[in-house]
């Protein structure tokens, strides 16, 4: 008796499974990225990634609209909205104003919105800890450098670049309060020259680790690292990127924009989406370092970094968000 319960409940199961999938035909979500694009091996492509996992799951049909300037995003959002797609993402806190115009002219269509918040009956918004993840790669940071000099390369001088920056200091002072940390930024996320060129300014000022934040400009940081040799190295942002230079890159800050997507879309086939603002921070799997520093770093140093992340997530260590919290934890 008991084994038929068992059996009868797993086809239930396996019928369930396959109404989704087959009812997700019908289903259409898309994204509109910010000006970095595809090919960003970032932000972009974090996104996207969520895209093709609803669609290697659930048979949705997906597609993408490239944003070559910030003016194209109202006409990429409505193109979406025109086109009969269920959910339209954008992707990038420069969006926030168009998708508020957009979502107001297309009241049936949902959408969500990464990095910033709009507060609309239509609109879910994404938003991550930031700083949390870059506290941790702080840490790694401020244990790899011979020299206790460590660069930072933002992409535009904005306040959501800032979190990036204010975790990251923080992570470094924690363990190496006498550290030197170099701030610079390239004003743009799609430029790999300038990138790259800042970086080697900053190794030239005498760095030998440098975080970047700053989109496509990123590839450029890590060429950098790796053209230096093998005693400089680059620690990458929102997708896992040592591929990009295997040797040079100690880890990666994860920022799960890939699983913000698909989580926030999924819900479309259970006819469970709901707006509002979701934050994902280390508690929510939102944000991390990628296994990269299992092969760059020892077992003490993994485990201190780990136990920072408990201990962040208890509450019992603060990360600032901002310059303004850093300099009143760090009188900097």
């Amino acid at each position: 008796m008991i084994k038929k319960l068992w059996i009868f409940s797993l086809v239930l199961v396996c019928l369930f499974t396959l109404s989704l999938a087959v009812g997700a035909i019908n289903i259409k979500v898309g994204m509109v990225t910010d000006i970095g694009g595809l090919g960003d091996q970032s932000f972009n492509d974090a996104a996207y990634r969520g895209l093709v996992m609803l669609q290697d799951k659930y048979g949705v049909e997906i597609t993408v609209v490239e944003s070559a300037l910030m003016t194209d995003y109202v006409d990429n959002l409505s193109s979406l909205a025109e086109q009969g797609f269920d959910m339209v993402w954008a992707v990038g806190f420069l969006m926030q104003d168009a998708l508020a115009e957009v979502a107001e002219l297309y009241p049936e269509t949902k959408f969500g919105l990464i990095d910033a918040v709009v507060d609309a009956p239509n609109v879910k918004s994404v938003t991550f800890e930031e700083q949390q993840g870059s506290f941790l790669v702080g840490l790694f940071a401020a244990q790899k450098t011979k020299v206790d000099k460590i660069g930072f390369i933002g992409g535009m001088d904005f306040p959501l670049i800032h979190k990036f920056e204010a975790g990251f200091r923080a992570g470094v002072k924690a363990v190496n309060p006498d550290a030197e940390i170099i701030i610079g930024y390239t004003g743009v996320f799609d430029d790999v020259l300038k990138g790259k060129e800042l970086a080697l300014t900053q190794f030239s000022q005498g760095a030998d680790v440098i975080y970047h934040a700053s989109g496509a400009c990123g590839i450029g940081v890590i060429k950098a690292a790796q053209e230096k040799g093998p005693d400089y190295f680059a620690i990458g942002v929102d997708s896992p990127q040592a591929h990009l230079a295997p040797d040079s890159v100690l880890t990666s800050m994860l920022k799960r924009v890939d699983l913000a997507v698909y989580d926030g879309s999924k819900t479309l086939l259970r006819e469970q989406w709901t707006p509002g603002h979701v934050v994902l921070g280390l508690a929510q799997n939102g944000v991390g370092y990628s296994d990269q520093a299992l092969k760059m770093f020892d077992q003490e140093t993994i485990e201190l970094v780990d136990g920072y992340s408990l201990l962040i997530q208890a509450g019992d260590v603060k990360v600032p968000a901002s310059r303004e919290e850093f300099s009143q934890m760090y009188g900097e």
